[in-house]
């Protein structure tokens, strides 16, 4: 064996304490939290995830306050890339959404109505012709 094949024990110690160094550093993490709190599910779709495909599932903030990190996770779910891709699709539109419920009017944030006056146009030219 050449002498840049053997290893270095000291070096070895040395890369097994960095990983285990970031491994802690990881864990502290909300994701890492979340995914100790919560079964590797997306919370909205249901698809399961494990193994490789665990990076997939995402740690969602419910209030979209990503300082807001409590330790019991109350401000956490996991989402799938997709399902919160769509979540925060949503974000621009809040001021649509905020305090609808289903079954109440809501009214319409347009201003502009492009047919408003059709009805008047269509009548002045059958008088017209």
């Amino acid at each position: 064996m050449s002498a840049k094949k053997r290893s270095n024990p000291e070096r070895l110690n040395q890369i097994v304490a960095q990983a285990r160094r970031e491994r802690e550093n990881r864990e502290k993490g909300y994701r890492e939290q979340a995914l100790k709190l919560f079964p590797p599910i997306c919370a909205h779709c249901g698809r399961e995830f494990s193994g490789a495909r665990l990076r997939e599932l995402t740690v969602h903030h419910k209030d979209n306050n990503h300082l807001n990190n409590p330790p019991d996770g109350s401000n956490w779910e996991l989402l799938c890339l997709y399902c919160h891709d769509y979540e925060h699709s949503l974000l621009p539109n809040n001021d649509w959404y905020d305090h609808h419920t289903t079954g109440t009017k809501q009214k319409p944030q347009l201003t502009h109505k492009p047919f408003a006056n059709l009805k008047a146009m269509l009548e002045e030219k059958e008088q017209e012709e």
